[in-house]
């Protein structure tokens, strides 16, 4: 480390600072500065303001920091220790220790600035990722290697499915999780950490934590520092990676309170001119080449459940699975909200799912796109005033509906009712066996929250 002093800080934007230096010689872009008086403060170089002065991010309090103040070059990048010693941690944007288990025992470090692997070596799978959620296998299923987008307003349970998916792979698939928490509640990260710990799920998780309460730039850089992680697991120790965000959409908004410090002229909506490329320069890290894949899974809130927002937008083409959770589908009572013909996978291919389950895929799309103009007909005239045909229609699409339901391993202390894992296969058998009609003598509330028909029908009913 040069101990020189290189430049002052000539201005305080908030949380953009303006650093002149002596020299022509200015940083490069990333480089991470200091003050020679107080080496815990840590300054990004991000643009050029004059000629001989530039603006840095600030990832510390910026009343610690003070107009003349003498700043120093590392001559480095932002970089975190990678390896198995972050399994079952918790770090912050740098790599630092959260979690008040001592150091992090790694003998590797990587910059948080990683490229995307060359086009030629980037390896697409068409496997299925099996999730053991059965209205997810089933009417989004995920691709191994795969972008999976949570879509929704707040409290309708992106964040339970996340875990979810994290504990399923963890069990019963024995995967490793990188997970980055952006600018979404301590208290949400306090619970999932618990929950990670008293479901044994912990030690096969990385966690980098950027909460709502810190900087902007530690949130719009938590995602850098948990990818980095993720790259190095896949590269080096050629592993198949989940990788979680909560919350996408944070990031984005993060990105858009430093573009208003720095006076650049906004977009549509109010966003960062920058707003496509930096979501880009994030998502195309996540790829799977031969050596190992990288699985990503990313809530993303939807500001006032509005789809057309231009962040939201932003983040759409990257997902080859998306999920819609509805605020009116969890005021129903069904739990995954999931909205399902507001969802779409690209994996919808009998070449990819076999043919029996893209057969079953279509019959039941088709009966509840069906549903949804009967159900206004019935919460008007009555189910009376259906024809025989609808009338079947109707109680089949409400069997699916309900067939859907499922407990959550990871709330099973919040619900009283434990959580289950449901092969893809089985959840094809039952709605096949819904659609042909061999279950007409059922009431559809029979089937809200059971495993599977035949665990149903053991006990009249099996609970989740």
């Amino acid at each position: 480390m040069a101990e020189e002093v290189a430049g002052t800080i000539s201005a305080i934007l908030g949380d953009v600072i303006e650093v002149s230096f002596l020299t022509r010689d200015k940083p490069n872009r990333h480089e991470v500065l200091t003050l020679a008086d107080d080496p815990t403060v840590k300054l990004e170089v991000y643009s050029s303001s004059t000629a001989d002065s530039v603006y840095c991010l600030s990832f510390t309090d910026p009343n610690k920091l003070y107009r003349g103040a003498k700043v120093v070059r590392l001559y480095e990048t932002i970089s975190v220790p990678v390896g198995a010693g972050l399994l079952g941690r918790v770090v912050d944007v740098h790599g630092n220790p959260q979690d008040n288990k001592g150091d992090i025992v790694a003998d590797k470090r990587r910059s948080i600035y990683g490229s995307p692997p060359n086009y030629r070596s980037v390896v697409v799978s068409r496997e299925i990722l099996e999730t053991g959620i059965k209205i997810i296998d089933f009417f989004t299923p995920f691709l191994k290697g795969g972008k999976i987008g949570l879509f929704g307003g707040a409290g309708v349970g992106k964040t339970v499915i996340l875990t979810e998916l994290m504990h399923n792979i963890a069990i019963f698939h024995k995967g490793i999780s990188v997970f980055a928490g952006i600018g979404e509640r301590i208290r949400e990260a306090q619970e999932m950490i618990e929950n990670l710990t008293e479901n044994k799920v912990l030690p096969n998780v990385s966690l980098v934590l950027g909460q709502m309460n810190e900087r902007p730039a530690v949130r719009f850089r938590t995602g850098y520092t948990a990818a980095s992680i993720a790259e190095y697991f896949r590269d080096q120790e050629s592993r198949d990676i989940l990788f979680f965000v909560d919350n996408a959409y944070r990031m984005v908004q993060a990105g858009n309170e430093l573009s208003t410090l720095l006076n650049i002229i906004p977009s549509e909506d109010g966003y960062q001119a920058t707003l496509t490329s930096d979501i880009g320069i994030f998502e195309e890290r996540l790829v799977s080449s031969g050596k190992g894949t990288i699985t990503s899974i990313q809530a993303v809130y939807v500001p006032a459940d509005d789809f057309t927002d231009s962040g939201v937008q932003s983040l759409m083409p990257y997902f080859d699975s998306f999920v819609h959770l509805s605020r009116a589908v969890a005021e129903e009572g069904r739990r995954p909200a999931v909205d399902i013909l507001a969802s779409s996978s690209g994996l919808i291919d009998p070449a990819t799912i076999g043919r029996k389950h893209y057969d079953a895929y279509l019959e039941a799309e088709r009966i509840l796109s069906r549903y949804v103009y009967l159900d206004r007909v019935v919460s008007i005239a009555g189910e009376q005033e259906l024809s025989p045909d609808d009338r079947t229609l109707y109680r089949r699409a409400k069997m699916i509906l309900n067939y859907m339901t499922q407990y959550s391993f990871m709330v099973a202390n919040q619900t009283g009712k434990p959580g289950s894992y449901i092969r893809r296969q089985d959840v094809v058998d039952d709605v096949w066996d819904i659609l042909s009609g061999r279950l007409d003598a059922w009431d559809a509330e029979q089937m809200l929250y059971i495993t599977t028909l035949k665990e149903a029908s053991k006990g009249g009913k099996a609970s989740g």
